[in-house]
């Protein structure tokens, strides 16, 4: 019998890697810090604006991509960001991973509790805030993190870790906090980094193959608590069993 290494949170992600679902376990650690960027001009802020609002119909709770290329022609600073968050990740020991990882640029009208490890469960998520401060958290319920969120501020964190934008102290999501009269969009650009690089899962202490016996009788992606898989309350950030 194989033996399964239960993490202390009793969470597995079980993710792709190539053509093989491995397990691993979900880290607690969130890594931050904030970065000087420049502000964007009022002109990329009025197009993200427009785009926000005449295109993606941004609700409260939802996060959606944003046309990357289009915004890089008008946005002279750009390279300085990449560069400000290449040098951040640098001093966790990640050296020029940044620069082979794919970018999108992101906006959310707060973010209901979620983890995206059923789609994303071989990264860890980068990210770099763009907004000013709006009065809003990033919030870690399991690992009991809270980051106020400003321009410049940046995250490194498992993508099985739940997470979620709300009103600054809160605990909850609640639509009510963001409804049209209040300005309370995020812009922010997203990284994925693979979890599997050995840099990144010692930055995030990643144990790989927890339960290789369970990996081998599942064909996609998703979190188990202890010995069912698991989803996320959307409101509380609580884990609980999937029906």
């Amino acid at each position: 019998m194989t033996a399964v290494h239960r993490s202390p949170n009793g969470l597995t992600s079980f993710f792709w890697n190539g053509d093989t679902l491995r397990s691993r376990n979900v880290s607690d650690v969130v890594l931050s810090g904030r970065v000087d960027v420049p502000a964007p001009s009022a002109r990329l802020m009025a197009d993200w604006h427009r785009e926000i609002t005449e295109q993606l119909d941004l609700q409260p709770g939802d996060v959606e991509a944003l046309p990357l290329a289009r915004a890089r022609a008008r946005w002279p600073a750009y390279r300085h960001c990449i560069q400000a968050v290449a040098d951040w990740t640098h001093t966790l020991g990640l050296g020029g991973l940044l620069a082979s990882c794919e970018v999108a640029l992101m906006a959310c009208r707060g973010a209901r509790y979620h983890h995206d490890a059923d789609q994303y469960g071989g990264a860890a998520f980068c990210n770099l805030f763009l907004s000013e401060d709006k009065g809003l958290d990033v919030h870690f319920p399991g690992a009991d993190e809270r980051i106020p969120l400003q321009r410049g501020t940046v995250l490194l964190f498992d993508t099985g870790q739940p997470h979620a934008v709300v009103e600054r102290g809160s605990a909850v999501f609640d639509a009510a906090d963001f409804t049209s009269a209040r300005d309370c969009t995020q812009l922010f650009l997203t990284w994925e980094l693979p979890i599997a690089q050995a840099a990144v899962a010692r930055a995030l202490q990643i144990a790989f193959d927890t339960d290789p016996s369970t990996a081998s009788q599942l064909d996609e992606e998703q979190v188990w608590l202890r010995s069912a898989r698991a989803s996320v309350c959307p409101a509380s950030g609580r884990w609980r069993r999937t029906e």
